[in-house]
């Protein structure tokens, strides 16, 4: 009966009565996110893209483990007598009723079919840098680059999100590959998948979330494209929504913002080949025409002003319900 190695970057299944020293490659550290940046704390190798981080090799060998890492501890819910002392204690204020915004099935939502408009870019001067630099590295490393992607070989990891397989030969291309439609989000402490949305606040369990998609492996991309993941974070104030992509060094020349008062529909292009694009459903309204793109060396900033000073839920419009298309059709 084969066993899963629960060692980080390794995740193979393996016999536990055949495990000697030696047999998994794996990371005895734990994963580091800096400045856009993703790498393992015990060795030095870093990226910007999500999928190259779970790709990484391991950089210790020793034997597969069959343990399970423990769930992340869930807070101790107190009791109700030791609820009512803390009540107890808290200082007393006055307090005020606050009328709360008006739920989004109330307000007046533009229609979905307007015209998009491409939002204004404004281009730091430290991006405008990198890419000269890039510019100069990219003419003697084309003719090596062309070699390389002409031919997929034994070790290449699966392009698509999620999946840690790695090609072994032709047998490999017959697998059924289960993995994520969506992109890596990561908010307020918060890790999940933007397509099945499963939160968790610990790392480990993000990463060995099963995919929800099943299809064929992709070890490259034709005509040279690579689509990759981003993580997307977003924050917000009382007046503006900010959407955050970490893709370094994006060609501005080759990146299309586009929006209308409840879309936006992103196309980057970064890092020479890779893209990465998504379009989005916004929960509330916003003013494209106060609305901005920054960028800069290690990430975008989609600045986007709102259309009323409310808090929104999430940043995306959750699918409507068809009890709530039934219950339109008879008004």
């Amino acid at each position: 009966m084969s066993a899963l190695c629960y060692n980080k970057g390794c995740g193979q299944r393996f016999d536990p009565d055949n495990n000697p020293e030696g047999v998994c490659t794996y990371h005895p550290g734990v994963p580091v996110f800096h400045d856009a940046l993703k790498g393992w704390s015990c060795c030095k190798r870093r990226t910007t893209d999500f999928s190259d981080f779970l790709s990484i090799a391991g950089c210790t060998k020793g034997c597969h483990n069959k343990e399970k890492p423990p769930e992340p501890v869930k807070p101790e819910v107190k009791s109700s007598g030791e609820k009512k002392e803390l009540e107890d204690l808290k200082p007393r204020f006055d307090e005020y009723v606050i009328a709360a915004p008006k739920p989004l099935e109330f307000i007046q939502r533009p229609s979905a079919d307007e015209p998009l408009v491409e939002l204004q870019q404004k281009v730091s001067v430290s991006l405008r840098q990198a890419l000269e630099k890039l510019e100069l590295a990219e003419t003697s490393q084309s003719a090596k680059k062309e070699e390389e992607d002409a031919e997929v070989k034994i070790g290449m990891a699966c392009k698509n999100g999620g999946c840690s397989q790695t090609f072994c030969g032709p047998e490999s291309d017959e697998e059924t590959c289960v993995y994520h439609t969506g992109v890596p989000i990561f908010h307020e402490g918060m890790k999940y998948w933007s397509c099945c949305r499963r939160k968790t606040s610990d790392f480990n369990t993000f990463l060995s979330q099963e995919g929800c998609s099943k299809g064929t492996h992709q070890w490259k991309n034709a005509d040279g494209k690579k689509v990759v993941p981003c993580r997307v974070d977003w924050h917000q104030t009382g007046g503006q929504v900010t959407i955050s992509i970490y893709a370094k060094n994006a060609n501005p020349e080759l990146c299309s913002i586009q929006a209308n008062s409840t879309t936006v529909c992103i196309s980057v292009r970064f890092d020479r080949e890779k893209e990465f694009e998504q379009k989005i459903s916004l929960w509330g309204v916003i003013d494209v025409s106060k609305s901005v793109v920054n960028m800069m060396a290690s990430k975008i900033e989609i600045v986007m002003k709102k259309a009323e000073p409310m808090s929104w839920a999430r940043l995306d419009l959750p699918p409507v319900s068809p009890f709530r298309h039934q219950r339109e059709e008879r008004e």
